[in-house]
């Protein structure tokens, strides 16, 4: 291999730090109508009367739409692959509106300052219903969320709207209760999981126009653009054909992107008034009527023998979905899916779930997708096993750990082909210096220095659902194109996509130009989600570049009149062994230009019907002073199996990104709500996540395995990256301070308020 597993620049890369427009605000034209959304300040009300006739008289309106004025179809805003697990719950504008921040009306002008002076005059009255604020209080609540006729579930997920249901499920290996029964210990926790805001560098942002041809152009900062066609069709009730989607540079997602939020908004404009409209989300709004992840209150059962052998896992997760079910029923599932399968040689486990609605803002999708709750839970629970049974954590895992070959019962019944998590684990507690440091040693300061260690699994791809495809052509003069319908979102898919295709084509990655996503040329890609691109994606490609080969081959065993079986194609040119008769890549893209009856272009899909975890172990070492309860990460160790590395540049920022966003959820991030359902945190002063000088010492190593059902042996490594800092680094505060803190974050007050009986 000459380019994977190389690290190559990225394709974008010059575009990015020389400052070029890539992104949607750059794109806009300039006379684009300037969209916002009036947002209700009620966490559960019915609006009884809006006025809008002063607004849309003012000078510089264009647009003023209430629920009165919008199609009346429900959907939902998940960007998942139809038919959508998540209920259609949504209108574009509703006359009940269900948290603080819900859309009331549209407002489009000529400027931002008379918008805002618009929205000023819009009079609303509203009927104030009581709000269900505690998601545990939520299951048959005589309050109803979706009280609608129209609610309706397209997949059968348990969700019942009349009861506040997402969803609900129950899943079981085993006889569970008659292991528990024979187990020597039983370790029995609750862990409570907050919602998290992705914080994007690059808000929500759309702007859309009518083409030549009376079609609705979106181009949108999105993660799945063919989801976003195919969601706006159904809220606008017009036909996907209308619909063209394409995707700039996106400024980050993680998963945020993942459902459609802002995009409505704008095309509802643009068909009303035939002009372009851009939508660009403030900070507040991106914090406040957004789709952060999920909380999760996850009841963890564990019983093992004396000796450590574990037997039996019980999970039990109540999740909130907030005011609509975007990812709900799909997020929950990886809560047990993900975490009980790393200790797949117990013999039996359950796995029981609620999903439920509340006045809260939606959750939605944000990176590691429920796994990162269920893993901080059942690593935590381990880690209390290991205590209750005095047994090194790193043994206790060691003993009882996935490795290759295992049949993981409670992940879809997969059997491992790659797994390095031993090896993992095992350089984890040497980088780290756990023989050394565990559990805890008092510094020269007085205050604490400890360690703390966790494991995670992720996936690679949806199995048997997601599918992704990309279409190479030779052109003129033997370069390449290569079309792809994956989304970049800064993670260098464009790039490792072109890194195979190189390999597989025996070319300069340079030879390769890549295409980003339009809906109108791109092969169908589900989009950038679920751990999919490199492994799923990855392989469309790898499939696509034999078809070309193949076809160039044919094509020049007809140009020199012999049988294809007698040429090979050494990436310059296809030849005849027999003969050293060839014609060069150049050649035969100039000749295909000419009286061609076959063209040099190859289109290949894959779906995939496994999905490979990745696996990764984390160690954190902290420092605490235990008068003040404050507490600083001094170091974090992590070693990941993604199988082959494609691109070590590229990989190495994926973990080190994915490690400073779980920090942020072990210590900083919380999302907080007043009695009346009014989010506290609505910027950035308020709504914290680390600074460089939070992060400590990262340091990053791979343990390869090779995955025969990936390209070149990978695995995803997206997701997976971001599920060990939380129960790490709970785990080094009980060890210095003997506290569990089992809510997150782990903030100073709870550290103290924790050592106080003690």
């Amino acid at each position: 291999m000459k380019f994977v597993n190389q690290p190559v620049r990225k394709k974008d890369a010059m575009a990015l730090v020389t400052g070029k427009p890539v992104y949607v605000d750059d794109l806009a034209p300039k006379d684009c109508l300037v969209v916002k959304v009036l947002r209700s300040p009620h966490a559960h009300a019915v609006i009884k009367e809006i006025k809008t006739d002063i607004a849309k008289k003012l000078p510089g309106i264009a647009c003023v739409l209430t629920y009165a004025d919008v199609p009346q179809n429900r959907f939902t805003m998940a960007g998942q692959t139809y038919p959508e697990p998540s209920p259609y719950d949504r209108l574009i504008l509703d006359k009940r509106v269900r948290f603080v921040g819900d859309a009331v009306a549209i407002v489009a002008g000529e400027t931002e300052k008379a918008v805002d002076k618009a929205m000023k005059t819009i009079k609303v009255t509203y009927e104030v219903l009581e709000p269900i604020l505690d998601f545990r209080k939520a299951k048959d609540n005589p309050i109803l969320i979706h009280p609608e006729d129209d609610w309706k579930a397209l997949c059968p997920v348990g969700a019942d709207n009349k009861r506040n249901l997402c969803a609900c499920g129950l899943e079981e290996h085993g006889d569970v209760d008659k292991v528990f029964a024979e187990c020597d210990v039983v370790v029995e926790n609750t862990y409570h999981t907050k919602a998290n805001q992705q914080t994007m560098m690059e808000t929500f942002r759309t702007y859309t126009q009518m083409d030549t041809y009376g079609r609705l152009n979106i181009i949108s900062s999105t993660q799945v653009p063919f989801h976003v066609r195919r969601i706006l069709a159904t809220a606008l009730d017009i036909p996907k054909s209308k619909i063209r989607v394409i995707k700039p540079r996106i400024g980050g997602g993680f998963g945020a992107k993942q459902t459609v939020v802002a995009e409505v908004y704008p095309a509802i404009v643009t068909l009303k008034t035939g002009r372009p409209a851009k939508i660009i989300y403030t900070r507040e709004e991106s914090l406040i009527a957004s789709t952060p992840r999920h909380e999760m209150e996850i009841d963890v059962r564990i019983g093992a023998m004396q000796d450590g052998t574990i037997r039996a896992i019980s999970v039990n997760t109540l999740s909130n979905t907030g005011a609509f079910g975007e990812h709900g029923p799909t997020t929950v599932g990886l809560s047990g899916h993900k975490s009980i399968p790393l200790y797949s040689k117990a013999e039996a486990f359950r796995f029981a779930y609620d999903v439920v609605y509340t006045n809260h803002m939606s959750a939605g999708a944000y990176r590691g997708y429920g796994a990162t709750q269920g893993i901080f839970a059942v690593e935590s629970a381990i880690n209390e096993l290991a205590a209750r049974l005095d047994i090194d954590p790193v043994a206790l895992r060691e003993k009882n750990m996935t490795t290759e070959g295992d049949v993981m019962h409670a992940y879809y019944g997969e059997q491992t082909n790659s797994c390095a998590l031993d090896r993992c684990l095992q350089r984890t507690a040497e980088l780290i210096g756990w023989k050394e440091k565990f559990p805890a040693r008092v510094m020269e300061n007085g205050k604490i220095r400890s360690v703390g260690i966790a494991m995670a699994m992720q996936g690679s791809g949806i199995p048997n659902l997601d599918t992704g495809a990309v279409t190479i052509k030779l052109n003129d003069d033997g370069f390449y194109a290569l079309s792809i319908g994956a989304s970049d979102m800064g993670t260098g898919c464009d790039t490792i996509l072109a890194q195979m295709a190189a390999d597989c084509l025996d070319c300069s990655v340079d030879d390769i130009i890549v295409h980003g996503v339009d809906t109108d040329i791109s092969p169908y890609d589900c989009g950038s989600y679920a751990s999919s691109t490199t492994y799923v994606t990855g392989t469309a490609t790898v499939k696509a570049c034999e078809t070309l080969i193949n076809k160039m081959k044919q094509y020049a065993a007809d140009k020199m009149d012999c049988d294809v079986e007698a040429l090979e194609f050494d990436g310059e040119k296809v030849y005849n062994l027999k003969t050293g008769e060839s014609i060069t890549r150049k050649d035969l893209g100039n000749m295909n230009m000419c009286a061609a009856t076959e063209t040099m272009v190859a289109t290949e899909a894959h779906c995939s019907p496994v999905s490979p975890p990745p696996f990764m172990a984390g160690a954190a070492e902290v420092e605490i002073d235990t008068e003040t309860g404050d507490i600083k990460l001094v170091d974090y160790v992590a070693v990941v199996d993604c199988g082959t590395v494609i691109n070590p540049n590229l990989a190495r920022v994926q973990v080190e990104g994915g490690l400073v966003q779980g920090i942020g959820m072990a210590l900083h991030e919380d999302i907080v709500y007043n009695q009346y359902g009014s989010l506290a945190g609505n910027s950035l002063m308020q709504y914290k996540i680390p600074t460089r000088l939070d992060m400590g010492q990262l340091r990053v190593e791979f343990e390869s395995s090779y995955e025969p059902t990936g390209p070149f042996g990978a695995k995803s490594i997206g997701e997976i990256v971001i599920n060990t800092p939380s129960p790490a680094i709970a785990h080094a505060v009980y060890n210095a301070t003997g506290v569990r803190v089992t809510e997150l974050p782990i903030t100073p007050e709870k550290i103290v308020m924790g050592m106080q009986p003690k």
